[in-house]
This record gives C-alpha cells, structure tokens and sequence, in this order.
C-alpha cells in the first residue's frame, strides 16, 4: 500500500489551489460537506480582512473518485481563486519584514517579491485545509475526533476546563467570533484585535488541537522519523506564521520537578476491561505521546502564532533595486488569523494521526482496514 501523502500546488492569485493525496484506501466516501465546512470555517473568525470578502471556498473533486468513493488511484481536490489577478498584480519592490519576502527575492535573484509571496501566501492552506478535512472524515469512521480552538490572542488567556468533552469545546468554539471556548475573554479578545485595527497593527495568538478515541501505539520510537510527536511539530510548525509548537505540558515541563510532569499509572477492572480499557493515568501532562507513540489519552497540541507580518503601519524596508530606504509594501491582509489557524491546524494534524493510523492498521480498501483495526480493538 502507498503510504498516505499529499502536495499542494498553487498561488495566492492564481487560478485555483490544487491537493494532491497518495495512499487513501479504496471504498472511502469523500466526506464533502466536511471539507467544506472546514474550509469556511478557515476563512471565518474575527479580524479577518477583505480577501475573505471575495473568496467563498469550496472543494471540487477532479480525479481519484467513482460514485464520491476512493479507487486507490491520486484523489486531486480544487479550491477556485476567485482573485485570479496574479498577471497583472503589480510588483513587491520593498520586502515586508516577518514574510518570506527578502529571503526569497534573494535565493530566487529577483528584485520583485510578488513571485514569493504568491505561494508563500497562507492561502495556500486552503489546500493543506481539505487534505487535512479528507482525514478527518477518514478518521472519524473509526471513531476518531479532533477539534482546534484558541486559548490565548492578543495577551489574554483563556480558561479551558479539562473537565469539558469535546462535543462541549466545540459547542463552545462554534458560538465564538474568535474560536474561543471561554466566553468571558471573548469580547476582551475581540477589544484587542479592534485596538490593533485602529492602530494599523496585528495581533497573534495560541491555539490548541485536541484528539480523542485514539489507540494506543500509533507512531514508533525506533526512527525518528517515524516519531509522531516529531512529525506532529514538524506539521504544526509549518503552518505560515507559527513560531512555536508544544504537546500537552511543553515547556512548563521544564520548570517542574520529574514527580511532578509525568502521569502515573493505574489499573481499574471492571466488567469491560480488556488489555488496555482497564489502564488509567493520574493526569495527561504528556498531552497522548510517550515516546513518540499515542498512549491512548487525548492528544493535546498548541501552537503559537505570531502577528501577521503584513501592517497597514508600514514597517521600515528597502527598496530591493535601488537599495534606498522605503516603507515596506502593503498587499491586502488580516489583523488576526489565530481562528483561522486553529482551524489548519486541526487540518494537519488530522492528516498525521491518518497516515499514522494506515501505518498500523492500513489495507488497499476500508475493509481491509476496518477489519485489521476491529481485530486489534476488540484485543484490547
């Protein structure tokens, strides 16, 4: 069997953005509705600017699809642009600080950003957004459940109850403009992002991706490439603009004595204990990895933000031919994307748990893997 991949192809003005996924089991009903939701919730979320106006993203399924199931052949998905002006947007002489702008322009020998920001752009997420919705849906039909939230935006904390199912976060979250399931911060966050928007600035923020049902020993600790919380970071931290990735405590750990960081282990019979229903933990500092393996508690992942770059207060630049001093160049942009990116990361983090999840129990059709997943279950 393939191993499940995917690529995106596309610019931030172009015609379309293209998802290109390997290694999906055949008999898979592409989970439509769900891509799509997932796609408008990424394009929501208070502080967003005019682009959002314009676009209304939908998935269009192109190959890999007879009836809406899998075949096993490449899935390709499209998300029209409908700004497709990338012809005719003028040049990007003065690179923005905090984009890919400068590097870019200099590792590409141009003096005109536009060709970097064109697929640098984070619109290029809509893309790795409906990959990500794919294995979600995917994941769902062995009971899987993921759901991506922000717990902190513009220096204000906020108060997540672990005692709260997910059902319960995500009520919450879809109640907020800014995906929050705390709603006494939500109009102190809302009040923050308003400020950063009359002074010409942006805001960032922390978001967090939870997942349950998951088995335990997805991913190995024998490679580190096969590490699924390195691969977990490695997804997360390539989110554009994330600057930093924790799983469960992170970097409290690092301040806290050992009896204090790692979760002890009990065991509990009851009628329905099997090998591993019966194992239950003090707490889940580790956040559903040890190891670099799932150990049957939720996953816990959070990634931090930073504001976006581009800021109606122009920063100062240069102009990359003449090399004299000028304001950095303006394209259209948001005062806060946290929401949005919460949404993404939802989005790849569902795609690594899939792809781990087919490592361990995938077959060439949903039968075969249901049943190699049943049978390992009903072990347990």
């Amino acid at each position: 069997m393939v191993p499940l991949s995917y690529s995106t192809a596309g610019e931030s003005h172009g015609r379309c953005l293209i998802t290109q996924l390997y290694g999906l089991p055949s008999g898979f009903e592409i989970p439509v509705p769900l891509v799509n939701e997932m796609l408008r919730r990424r394009q929501g979320g208070y502080g967003r600017g005019g682009r959002q106006k314009i676009e209304t993203d939908v998935v269009e399924i192109l190959t890999g699809v007879i009836r809406g199931h899998t075949i096993g052949s490449p899935l390709v998905l499209s998300v029209a642009n409908r700004d497709q002006r990338i012809d005719d947007a003028p040049p990007v002489p003065r690179p923005r600080p905090g984009h890919a702008d400068l590097a870019g322009a200099y590792k590409f020998r141009t003096q005109d950003c536009r060709p970097v920001l064109e697929r640098a752009s984070a619109r290029e997420t809509a893309a790795r957004t409906a990959a990500g919705a794919v294995a979600r849906g995917f994941l769902r039909a062995f009971g899987i459940e993921a759901a991506g939230f922000v717990v902190h935006l513009g220096g204000i904390d906020a108060n997540v109850d672990e005692g709260l199912d997910l059902d319960q976060i995500v009520a919450r979250r879809d109640a907020s403009e800014v995906y929050c399931p705390d709603s006494a911060v939500e109009a102190a966050m809302k009040a923050a992002i308003d400020d950063a928007k009359y002074a010409g600035d942006t805001v960032g923020g922390i978001f967090e991706v939870r997942v349950t049902g998951l088995p335990i020993g997805l991913g190995s600790c024998f490679r580190v490439e096969d590490r699924l919380d390195a691969r977990l970071a490695a997804a997360v931290m390539g989110i554009q603009a994330v600057k930093g990735v924790e799983i469960g405590l992170g970097f409290a750990q690092a301040s806290r004595r050992g009896s204090a960081v790692h979760d002890e282990i009990f065991w509990e019979a009851s009628e329905e204990t099997t090998v591993t229903r019966g194992i239950r933990r003090s707490h889940n500092h580790a956040g559903g990895l040890e190891g670099g393996m799932t150990n049957g508690q939720p996953l816990v992942i959070r990634g931090a933000k930073k504001p976006i770059s581009t800021l109606r207060k122009r920063l100062r630049s240069i102009d990359l031919g003449t090399k004299e001093p000028q304001e950095a160049s303006y394209e259209r942009s948001d005062i806060c994307a946290v929401p949005a990116a919460s949404v993404i990361a939802e989005a790849v983090v569902c795609f690594e748990i899939a792809r781990a999840f087919l490592e361990k129990f995938g077959g060439d059709t949903m039968d075969e893997t249901r049943a190699r997943w049943e049978a390992d279950h009903s072990a347990r």
